[in-house]
Order: C-alpha cells, then sequence, then structure tokens
C-alpha cells in the first residue's frame, strides 16, 4: 500500500507541472487540430491526442506537452494495474477501479466528462472550447486521480487482512498481533542461559517431588512389615469356642 501511495503522489506532482501550462496544452491541440483539418469534432480520446502529436505536430513545445499529457495517462493505468494486485477489495473498489480503465481506455470518449470543484480546469477555458472542444480532454487526469484517491480511503476502511502464525498453523489478526507483541518481546530477549536454567530449575523441582512421594510410600510400607519381612497383621483376642 505504501507503494502505491507513493506512486499516486509522484503522479500528482507530474499533474502539478502540466496543470500549470494548461494554455500551452490547448494551444498544441489546437495547432495540431488546425495542421490535421480537423475543427469542428471535439478532442475526445487518449487515441486522437496521440494521433495530433505522432503526425501533427509542427513544434517542439507542442510535442512536449502532448507527450507529458500521454504519459501522465499511461501512469494512470500501470497504477490501476498495481491496486488490483494489491488488494482484493469488494464491489466498491472494484467498481471505482472498472471506471478508471474505461477513462483511461484509448477508445474512450471523453467528449462529456467534466471535472467539478475543486476543481478548475473547465474554468480556464472560453466557453466554446469547454462545451464543443477541449472540457473533457483537460477533465480526464483530476477525475481519475479521484477516483484513485477514493479508492485509497474505501481499501483502509475496510478489515485489516488476516496475519498466519507460522508456528501455531493459526491466523491472528494485526490488531491482536501488537498486543502480544511485548511478551514475545519478553521473552526473545531473555538470555538462552537463563531459560535454560529457569527449566532445569523447574524439572528438578518436578523430580524431588516425585522421589519424595515415592520415599513416603516406601517408608509407610515397611512400617507394617516386621523385622522377619512379613506383613504385620494387628493381633485380635480369640472368639470362644463352645465346649
Amino acid at each position: 500500500m505504501n507503494e502505491v501511495k507513493e506512486a499516486l503522489r509522484n503522479i500528482k506532482q507530474n499533474y502539478k507541472l502540466f496543470l500549470q501550462q494548461q494554455f500551452t496544452f490547448i494551444g498544441a491541440l489546437q495547432h495540431s487540430r488546425e495542421n490535421a483539418h480537423d475543427m469542428i469534432r471535439p478532442v475526445a480520446s487518449i487515441s486522437q491526442v496521440q494521433s495530433y502529436m505522432e503526425h501533427h505536430c509542427n513544434n517542439s513545445t507542442d510535442r512536449r506537452i502532448l507527450n507529458m499529457f500521454l504519459n501522465i495517462c499511461n501512469d494512470l493505468s500501470k497504477l490501476c494495474q498495481k491496486l488490483e494486485t494489491v488488494h482484493s477489495g469488494n464491489n466498491i473498489t472494484n467498481g471505482i477501479l472498472e471506471r478508471c480503465k474505461l477513462l483511461l481506455s484509448h477508445s474512450n470518449d471523453l467528449s462529456t466528462i467534466r471535472a467539478k470543484y475543486p476543481h478548475d480546469v473547465v474554468n480556464h477555458l472560453s466557453c466554446d472550447e469547454a462545451k464543443n472542444h477541449y472540457g473533457g480532454v483537460v477533465s480526464l487526469i483530476p477525475i481519475v486521480l479521484d477516483c484513485m484517491k477514493e479508492w485509497v480511503a474505501h481499501i483502509e476502511k475496510l478489515p485489516q487482512p488476516m496475519l498466519y502464525d507460522v508456528s501455531g498453523g493459526s491466523a491472528i489478526s494485526e490488531k491482536r498481533a501488537p498486543q502480544d507483541a511485548p511478551a514475545r518481546a519478553a521473552i526473545s530477549q531473555t538470555p538462552l542461559s537463563v531459560r535454560l536454567e529457569a527449566q532445569t530449575s523447574a524439572s528438578n523441582k518436578d523430580n524431588v517431588q516425585v522421589q519424595g512421594s515415592k520415599h513416603i510410600q516406601k517408608k509407610n510400607l515397611n512400617d507394617t512389615k516386621n523385622h522377619s519381612g512379613k506383613l504385620k497383621v494387628p493381633w485380635k483376642p480369640p472368639g470362644r469356642h463352645a465346649f
């Protein structure tokens, strides 16, 4: 999960740099559309931006900013694949990932999506640009980033995965493990010689108790025997006999 958060932070940093150059991005799209004689339809997919960069860019500045947009989209797609392997999730998180993958599909129609508050990317466009040309393409990255933040928030609310106790062969939860940690640490930090001495002392004590018990039993048995080794039988007066 830490790797996911780190990757997400890096993408956000790259997007901040890209966001500072939004006017350059819109200018590059405008130039490419003019060169492609494609001024009517909106910029509605990632594959369309890629086609503009590969076939209709006349200068390095336009190519650089269009390539920056495509790289961020590619990084987001890779992160989506990583999220699937990090946690199995539930219906909610799986639905969020499916939405992200759909949005980042190169052939997906982006013309109808709009990033809303607190994002202001659409507000930086003119009414015509926002409605008819670039509103969808500038909204793509912030919407996907919001979805991924939502995914992380939902995952962190789910119960923690079970840890497997190798020695005992039983499963324990992460919440219980920290509580048992001090006792385990105290045992592990006790010198081996002290532990062995304690075990030997306990064993000797048990042996002494067993031997003492046997000795008492043997003494009682000897007391019931006479000197000839025969068992003493208590004397009883003879009963009266009839004459």
